[in-house]
């Protein structure tokens, strides 16, 4: 302080009264808290545009205020949930949350699952996977998940062959069998798509793709089938946030018609609604 106070009986009265109103009152701040912008961080490409669009057409309607931040690494949305810089995410799928909890002591949880980005295989030097050069080179995502998703995608084009029970945990020491003698670089995922001319293939995400102005159904080389496919990506938040009225009002807006018709307009097949529970 910059100058001495004197405390009197009146002053040690109004504190008492005002804790006194503060405790009665712990109602009225979880009002004001319901109230307050719920903000979200998402990947540009797709799940900021779809936020965008609930924020914009959706959220008032629903009483929701809908603040979006857009990140570009698959590591920040995680940890700004975890130390509440922001109320929630979305940008990930759960093999990769499970993971990232795993290795990072965090506690962040799904809600609600929303889109699908279709994994592909894409190439500026060819324009079919049979014209692969024997000891070409592909860029792989680096995160544990992304880069066994990939290799089960490289697998299922017959490009290669993983280790019995290696799943979808799998890196470049998981190939049993290599008859192109392919080598593999292992990139951020961000950073695929970039490095397109310096590979002559890549593994790229369906979020990187389209905001490298790429089109999974006409440029990819191979893609990963929808059916069945455990990558949806959800709605999170830190434990114990799951019940937040903000948080259940965009859940149910992120389920709507409304974006089913809006991903599908806007996306044509590169992103595909994927809405329901969490897979566990």
């Amino acid at each position: 302080m910059r100058n001495a106070i004197k405390i009197t009986t009146s002053v040690l009265a109004a504190g008492a009264l005002a804790l006194g109103l503060g405790a009665c009152g712990s109602s009225g701040a979880k009002k004001e808290s319901a109230d307050a912008p719920l903000v979200v961080a998402a990947s540009p490409t797709p799940q900021a545009q779809i936020l965008d669009y609930v924020r914009d057409r959706l959220a008032a309607s629903a009483g929701l205020k809908l603040e979006v931040k857009e990140f570009s690494d698959y590591v920040t949305p995680n940890t700004a949930t975890e130390d509440g810089s922001v109320d929630a995410n979305f940008f990930q799928h759960k093999p990769y949350l499970d993971d990232f909890n795993k290795k990072n002591g965090t506690h962040i949880v799904p809600v609600v699952d929303v889109e699908l980005e279709p994994l592909g295989v894409y190439s500026h030097k060819i324009k079919d996977l049979k014209q692969l050069r024997d000891g070409a080179t592909i860029a792989v995502p680096n995160d544990t998940t992304n880069e066994g998703r990939a290799f089960t995608l490289l697998q299922a084009a017959g490009l290669l062959t993983l280790k019995p029970g290696t799943g979808d945990a799998a890196t470049p020491a998981d190939v049993a069998a290599n008859p192109r003698h392919l080598k593999f670089q292992e990139l951020d995922a961000a950073q695929t798509p970039r490095s397109l001319d310096d590979v002559d293939a890549a593994v790229i995400n369906g979020n990187y793709a389209i905001e490298d102005h790429l089109d999974p159904q006409k440029d990819a080389l191979t893609l990963e089938k929808a059916a069945g496919n455990p990558y949806a990506n959800f709605l999170a938040v830190k434990d114990g946030n799951q019940n937040d009225p903000r948080v259940q009002k965009l859940a149910k807006l992120l389920n709507s018609p409304q974006v089913k018709q809006f991903i599908e307009s806007t996306f044509h097949g590169a992103v595909i609604p994927a809405f329901g529970k969490v897979a566990s």
